[in-house]
């Protein structure tokens, strides 16, 4: 009876894109209800929990929309691990499993209010969010760190829900870290850094949360919806992540217009990209000796940079050289105290006074990231790239000009260090 023979729209997967192999399914599915199980199947009705497929792969879809016979038929099977520990456990949800309710516990017992969606969120997060940070990713506005800050931030403003207004994320960290380090060790050896980073991003959220949620309802208050160029606002200004935005305004029954958010951000991303091409056409206002000298002092400066802040991942966000001076922007998420900007100028004059070679070879983009070149890979370049060295300290792709050696370049000192915009710092500094 409970053997349901459902049409294709509820038995069938693929192909993973347009075209490709694809076939009918047999699912199978477990009754998560305390409640007696129906004799019958009923897809409708949400109790019934999907633990497995099987998928009969017998036909490849073609770009023209025609199903062809496969010459080589295969069955794929796929599992969802915690379901099926779901159905073995006796339980009626994943976070009651072993892996994630000491998660749920540690957040019932912090929480004002007990919202079960909010409790779910910030566990499902928070366990993400730590193997992410295991792997040495930052929170940042960028790739993958723009993914791990969406599950931090999410986590942050869920937890508000729940009346947690004290840093919590580290403590349920700490659990997470408990709960999986027989299994993965590098989560032990990672502790510090995650808990570090944690700390940092709870508290840098913090500071804009509230003062974004009140501009929040500003918007409302005027126009009754968010657009585009409201949520864009309220990510570049407050960084509030898009799934925030939608959320507030789900529980506030506004519509957010998640489309035009991602056609601004497509704009600010186009404009990013515009400005990490001149950085490799050096951002220099002419081609004058001076600058030229500065340019290069550019390059040593960003290498400096990752040395002493210790971060590979400290990036060129932009670049602006006259004959006078050089400014710099660069990825980081906090002032540079005056020890740290010591040691980045004294290590620059160091490479000065070391008089390294400036040296230029062409070669592949593949050769360049083997050669540890800097650069923004995920732009499209140019076949053969120019590439800069200078000494063993600093290679990148770069259009030039630059000196020969470093010794033409005199003293460089650093003269301020600023912020730009939210996780973006400016340092701007001359050669004497």
């Amino acid at each position: 009876e409970r053997i349901a023979y459902l049409p294709k729209k509820d038995n069938w997967w693929g192909p993973g894109g347009q075209t490709g192999p694809c076939g009918p399914d047999t699912e199978m599915f477990y009754w998560a209800s305390s409640e007696p199980a129906p004799e019958k199947f009923n897809p409708e009705d949400k109790r019934w929990v999907e633990i497995w497929n099987d998928v009969f792969m017998q036909y490849n879809k073609t770009a023209d929309g025609k199903y062809e016979l496969l010459k080589q038929k295969n069955v794929d099977t796929g599992m969802g691990v915690e379901r099926a520990s779901v159905a073995l456990q006796g339980k009626a949800s994943i976070y009651e499993i072993d892996t994630f309710k000491p998660i749920v516990d540690r957040i019932h017992k912090i929480a004002l209010t007990r919202e079960e969606k909010s409790v779910r969120i910030i566990a499902d997060h928070i366990r993400a969010s730590t193997f992410i940070l295991a792997e040495d990713v930052e929170p940042s506005n960028v790739d993958r760190g723009y993914i791990l800050r969406r599950l931090v931030r999410r986590a942050v403003r869920h937890g508000k829900l729940l009346g947690i207004n004290q840093a919590f994320l580290g403590g349920l960290a700490q659990v997470v870290i408990d709960i999986f380090k027989k299994e993965y060790p590098y989560l032990e050896k990672k502790k510090k850094f995650i808990l570090d980073e944690l700390k940092k991003e709870e508290e840098k959220f913090g500071k804009t949360l509230e003062t974004g949620l009140k501009k929040f309802d500003q918007i409302i208050e005027e126009k009754r919806r968010i657009s585009g160029k409201d949520a864009f606002l309220l990510f570049q200004s407050f960084g509030f992540p898009i799934e925030i935005t939608k959320d507030i305004g789900a529980e506030s029954d506004v519509e957010v217009d998640e489309a035009g958010f991602e056609e601004e951000y497509k704009k600010h991303q186009e404009l990013s990209r515009v400005g990490a091409e001149k950085k490799f056409k050096g951002g220099l206002s002419d081609a004058s000796e001076e600058s030229t000298k500065l340019h290069t002092a550019t390059h040593m400066l960003a290498e400096a940079l990752r040395q002493v802040l210790g971060s590979r991942d400290v990036m060129q966000k932009g670049s602006n050289i006259t004959p006078e001076r050089l400014r710099y922007d660069f990825n980081f998420d906090r002032k540079l105290i005056p020890d740290e900007l010591k040691k980045v100028e004294n290590l620059v004059n160091k490479k000065i006074k070391e008089s390294l070679p400036v040296n230029r070879e062409e070669m592949t983009v593949d050769e360049a990231k083997k050669k540890g070149a800097q650069g923004v890979f995920e732009h499209k370049y140019v076949e053969r790239v120019s590439v800069y060295s200078i000494g063993n300290f600093s290679v990148e792709i770069c259009g030039g000009p630059h000196v020969q050696n470093t010794s033409e370049l005199g003293k460089f000192k650093i003269v301020k260090e600023e912020s730009v915009a939210a996780g973006v710092r400016r340092i701007k500094a001359v050669l004497g």
